[in-house]
């Protein structure tokens, strides 16, 4: 016997900013989530249209209407936005388009995982990998010279309090991968077979175990910010 129609699930509509070519809106869209992708290089674009519709978008000007999407996601701006002005105007921007109770979802790079990535490439102590790591620390920035682009590095406390501000409630931050992810980097890059499974395993054993120790985000490479936008007052 069909559903109803009026007892059907509709699924939750996703917000995708910044989501390059959709590797995340691939998987939402095979959970059953109605995903709109924006991002602002035309040719991410014309790749995530194979997933989802996606338009070419700025996350400080998003191209979509107000309280349109249970959940708006920035996998990307905030750290490529290293403007806290920038920041601000992306975290309105997600707020205006998600709606009343929706959730805001924003990563972060940690301002300390260069440092525990350059270890486990063992060459943290040659001078010009030390002074680029040492000058993240000290100015939350990466200039994009070499390699990677430019950069903002948040702290948890940090990112947490550009959530706030923006008028998000209930905020949590959670470290994606973990206090040992530089165990299983550092084995990757040895010779021989990589990390073991009973590595891997310990390793998302100890994410989990740390979720509820603040003072451990510092540990992860990335950090997840989830907040809810303010319910309406009704009339």
């Amino acid at each position: 016997m069909s559903t109803p129609s009026s007892l059907r699930m509709v699924p939750a509509r996703v917000l995708d900013v910044g989501g390059g070519t959709g590797v995340h809106a691939e998987w939402l869209v095979k959970d059953g989530y109605d995903v709109t992708l924006v991002d602002p290089v035309p040719r991410h674009v014309e790749a995530a249209s194979a997933v989802c519709p996606a338009v070419v978008g700025d996350a400080r000007e998003l191209p979509e209407s107000d309280d349109a999407f249970d959940v708006v996601q920035l996998f990307g701006p905030l750290y490529h936005l290293p403007d806290p002005a920038d920041r601000r105007r992306a975290l309105a921007e997600a707020s205006r388009v998600a709606k009343p109770g929706g959730l805001i979802a924003a990563a972060a790079i940690n301002r300390y995982a260069s440092l525990f990535e350059h270890v486990t490439y063992a060459h943290l102590h040659a001078e010009r990998i030390h002074d680029s790591v040492s000058k993240i620390l000290e100015t939350a920035v990466y200039d994009g010279a070499r390699g990677f682009t430019l950069s903002y590095f948040h702290r948890a406390e940090e990112l947490v309090a550009e959530l706030v501000a923006s008028g998000l409630e209930d905020v949590r931050v959670f470290g994606i991968e973990g206090p040992a992810w530089s165990l299983v980097k550092a084995a990757e890059q040895q010779p021989g077979d990589g990390p073991t499974e009973d590595l891997i395993a310990s390793a998302l054993a100890a994410a989990r175990l740390a979720e509820p120790y603040p003072e451990l985000l510092s540990a992860s490479s990335h950090l997840l910010a989830v907040g809810k936008v303010a319910a309406g007052i009704d009339s």
